[in-house]
């Protein structure tokens, strides 16, 4: 993630104005040689481009915005009763009511907000569903009683003008990319692949009738021996050999894939002369296309996901390791958590910018999905992370928000660090970091919890104050700490809470 100055803000517009200008240009410059210089179809160079950008838009871009326009398929709502717990939930944490509801509703005027928006927004939320149904008006009214009684006062009855955001619902908003734009992301992957095989990984391919199956296309997969065991899910991989360490298993989040994780991947097994070692720390990375600015296939449902690495996990002898994940990677996180068949098999976990606390609030989805940018890093996350068609299809038919959504209580036996960024644009991490550590209830009130020790037993806050979202990776000096973390957990291997010495790797 870029930062906000002005010759950054000046950069990020000058590219994106440059990328979307590909298309428009190359589909007037084919028009004006078809009608007047048709030779130069077959003898200019820049005419062959063009009509490369041309029928890239006409052939694959057009009709693929209008297929990733179907439905959402919506899992089944849990029981009332498990929906009443989980509304209960989501009111405990909620400490700006107003706030709450009006980012919900789009920054829309709290007269606006009448009592049959708020139940439709509730109806999506925690019915999953959009239809009317006079037999959910009871539990309805039951939840707008709930939110009258946090924010102090009546809700209007009757419809008002506000539009409230349902992710799902919605359309799938996306922006055009051209052919060039997916011939840079070919060699930005291509270029992980190098640095992943110099740092001694190696590539576990999707079976090669799936090759076309993923855009750009990935020639080195070609020349890998190894086939993945699942399907839809290609990975790198680092032997495990030390018998006194855990195993790291690495979920990625949106963006252009592994690039700007090989830095913090490679560190978890260097060595220096105070750590004794005896082999190497094992690193599954594993790659998911749909958020990585590739057209493929549409994101896996949660079980679909969870069996599939499972199958990695199994193949590789894999039954207890430290679970590292980035951003939209925690969500993935989340699933494999309340897997049956993988919770119990990890061991302490390292969530990093996570977007998974809190998720009944409004900013992760506000914004990355509807925020108007304005500075160079929101200009950035919007155009090329929000506006992709694999991450807005992800977000907007794929994600469902009480499936993803983790609360402390989950993890309240396991040891756990999370890491958060004083700069996220994505996520309020102030609200996050005060909820984990229990600041509203008393403790820490001062802020002074993000200059406590890591202890490494239960649940730990890193605060990174100068990082927006991802910049944690950025720099040597950041990556380190995170690598202590996720090398201490390797070492002690510790799946629950036990006793354990403060270590300060601040």
């Amino acid at each position: 993630m870029i930062g906000t100055s002005t010759p950054e803000y000046v950069f990020i517009r000058a590219c994106i104005a440059g990328l979307r200008a590909i298309t428009p240009l190359s589909i007037l410059y084919f028009g004006f040689c078809v009608f007047y210089h048709p030779r130069s179809l077959l003898t200019s160079p820049l005419a062959a481009y063009a009509a490369i950008e041309t029928a890239f838009y006409l052939v694959v871009y057009l009709p693929r915005t209008h297929y990733l326009q179907t439905p959402a398929q919506h899992p089944a709502a849990p029981g009332r009763e498990r929906r009443q717990l989980l509304f209960r939930q989501c009111c405990s944490t909620i400490t700006n009511p107003e706030g709450y509801l009006r980012k919900w509703f789009l920054g829309s005027e709290s007269a606006e907000i009448k009592r049959e928006n708020v139940k439709e927004f509730f109806r999506w939320a925690f019915l999953n569903s959009v239809e009317f149904d006079s037999a959910d008006d009871e539990e309805l009214e039951e939840y707008v009683r709930d939110i009258e009684d946090l924010l102090g006062r009546k809700i209007e009855p009757g419809r008002g003008r506000a539009k409230c955001l349902r992710l799902t619902i919605d359309k799938a908003d996306m922006m055009q990319r051209s052919f060039s734009w997916y011939m840079c992301v070919g060699f930005v992957d291509t270029l992980s692949a190098i640095h992943m095989k110099f740092r001694g990984f190696s590539f576990y391919r999707i079976p090669l009738s799936r090759f076309f199956t993923v855009f750009p296309f990935r020639p080195f997969t070609l020349f890998s021996s190894h086939q993945s065991p699942a399907t839809h899910l290609s990975y790198w991989y680092r032997p495990h050999t030390s018998k006194t360490h855990l195993p790291v298993l690495f979920i990625h989040g949106i963006g252009i894939g592994l690039y700007p994780y090989v830095g913090f991947l490679a560190m978890i097994n260097e060595k220096d002369e105070f750590k004794d070692w005896d082999g190497d720390i094992g690193i599954i990375a594993v790659e998911v296309m749909p958020i990585s600015f590739r057209i493929t296939s549409p994101a896996l449902a949660k079980a679909e996901m969870c069996s599939q690495i499972n199958s990695i996990l199994e193949a590789h002898g894999w039954d207890e390791f430290v679970l590292a994940s980035h951003s939209y990677g925690t969500v993935i996180s989340t699933h494999l958590l309340q897997s049956p068949e993988i919770g119990p098999k990890i061991g302490p976990m390292v969530l990093i910018d996570p977007v998974t606390f809190l998720l009944h609030l409004p900013h992760v989805a506000f914004n990355f999905t509807m925020r108007k940018p304005r500075s160079a890093n929101e200009h950035q996350l919007y155009y090329f992370a929000s506006k992709d068609m694999g991450v807005a299809h992800t977000l907007s038919r794929r994600f469902f928000w009480s499936e993803n959504i983790l609360w402390k209580e989950d993890i309240a036996d396991r040891n756990v660090t999370v890491s958060l960024g004083g700069r996220d644009l994505i996520v309020d991490t102030e609200v996050v970091g005060r909820y984990l550590v229990g600041a509203d209830t008393g403790n820490w009130k001062d802020g002074s919890w993000k200059e406590g020790p890591w202890i490494g037993d239960g649940l730990d806050v890193l605060w990174f104050q100068q990082c927006d979202h991802a910049q944690v990776f950025d720099e040597k000096k950041t990556r380190k700490k995170l690598v202590d973390v996720v090398q201490r957990y390797c070492r002690n291997g510790r799946r629950f809470i036990e006793v354990a010495p403060m270590v300060d790797v601040r």
